[in-house]
């Protein structure tokens, strides 16, 4: 019958699985455990009800029942009942086993409980590469890259051979540090790894010496490279647009073209973001243009917010107003706010004005509206509207940190974070 079950499972029947499972009268631990798996595939957010009810018909879990039900309240970050499962792991005896301290560290890190994930994995007994790496990518997930480094570094001590996984988290650790010397150390054991790593890595070595500012280093990791994705040309592009250089990033994108890779929605942002950096309008109207007429792309917000930035810098805010206003959706907050930058930047009080009025209409409680508007005030020696800023603030109990989903970058431009796992 448990056969049976986990045969369902595997096609994709999850309903049927559980017809067996319900109909089923000698059911076992491992009948419960298929079913756990079963959830874990395809519902997450059914994991817990099932857990209790398990507890609740007084069947033993097994060290396969609390790793599971602890990778499943990792993906829920319900670390309220995962301390449960962790006190009740403990309690059984199956506290030090491998699996389930892999699935504990998960559980706290996913909740950014770092402390917590650290004293979990000094627990595992026996610690392979992949506990070691997961423990290093949650302290880089934690804010934490130099104790990521750290991690790795006692690994090694520990003899143990790092893999692509490692190394890529290594690399992102470099780059969140920009510290060039410690990714140069990481690239040697890349040429050490050879033929294990794989395109994923060599990404993020080149995006690495990028956010370092080597854009030699990056090309040189480019030119090595046999495989180059739409990620390797994509990093290339902001990597030089990042460090100034407009002109080459653009010619980056004109040979990803040539080599018939295919730009997705991150490549534009990053072609238009070049395209403020160099002060290329003319330029930037025809990329964002060939989105729809080349590549049948529908421009997003961000690819408008590029826009919209592009025109502000240049002073020309009246016609980035327009440009919203012609936006085949609701403008959301983003292309406002980007709009209420340039007129901080350039003095225009009346455009400013009207975007700050749609951005508080759509939220008036995000503080970069106010510290945008509130710096334009002042920028003009308009105390009262500095003053009034503050007071808006205050009353709605908003700290001055901008919450805004765009990093102001040097020379005053602006650049959309981009997605975990994309650059």
């Amino acid at each position: 019958m448990n056969a049976f079950m986990t045969a369902l499972i595997r096609h994709r029947k999850l309903g049927e699985a559980l017809e067996v499972f319900e109909e089923c009268l000698d059911r076992d631990v491992v009948s419960w455990n298929a079913m756990m798996a079963g959830y874990l595939q395809f519902s997450y957010a059914e994991v817990p009800g099932f857990l209790c009810r398990m507890n609740s018909e007084g069947v033993t879990p097994d060290f396969f029942t609390f790793a599971s039900a602890l990778t499943a309240l990792a993906a829920l970050s319900d670390l309220e009942m995962g301390v449960q499962v962790h006190a009740r792991a403990v309690k059984s005896g199956h506290g030090k086993e491998m699996c389930v301290g892999n699935s504990l560290v998960d559980m706290y890190l996913k909740n950014q409980r770092l402390a917590d994930g650290f004293r979990a994995f000094d627990e595992i007994p026996w610690r392979d590469v992949q506990a070691w790496t997961q423990m290093a990518a949650g302290c880089l997930s934690c804010g934490e890259p130099s104790k990521a480094l750290g991690v790795i570094g006692e690994m090694r001590e520990m003899d143990v051979k790092p893999n692509k996984f490692t190394l890529a988290t290594a690399l992102n650790a470099c780059a969140n540090m920009a510290s060039l010397e410690e990714g140069k150390k990481v690239h040697g054991l890349r040429v050490k790894l050879g033929d294990d790593a794989d395109v994923c890595v060599d990404n993020a070595l080149l995006d690495m010496y990028a956010k370092c500012g080597c854009m030699d280093g990056a090309l040189g990791v480019f030119k090595s490279m046999k495989d180059r994705s739409v990620v390797t040309w994509t990093a290339m592009v902001i990597g030089y647009a990042q460090n100034g250089h407009a002109k080459e990033a653009l010619e980056i994108f004109s040979r990803m073209r040539l080599d018939r890779v295919e730009p997705n929605y991150i490549t534009f942002i990053c072609v238009l973001y070049a395209c403020s950096v160099g002060g290329f309008v003319d330029e930037a109207k025809k990329y964002f243009s060939s989105m729809t007429d080349v590549y049948g792309m529908h421009p997003t917000e961000d690819h408008y917010a590029c826009m919209v930035n592009l025109l502000g810098r240049q002073g020309r805010t009246k016609e980035a107003e327009e440009l919203i206003l012609e936006m085949p959706f609701q403008p959301g907050l983003l292309v406002w706010q980007t709009l209420l930058g340039a007129c901080e930047l350039h003095g225009d009080v009346e455009t400013a004005m009207r975007a700050a009025e749609h951005a508080l209409k759509l939220d008036n409680k995000n503080p970069a509206t106010y510290v945008l508007l509130s710096n334009m005030f002042a920028g003009k020696s308009n105390w009262d509207g500095v003053g009034m800023c503050r007071e808006l603030m205050e009353s709605r109990e908003l700290k001055k940190i901008p919450g805004s989903s765009w990093i102001e970058m040097n020379k005053g431009h602006w650049l959309p974070r981009a997605p975990d796992g994309v650059m």
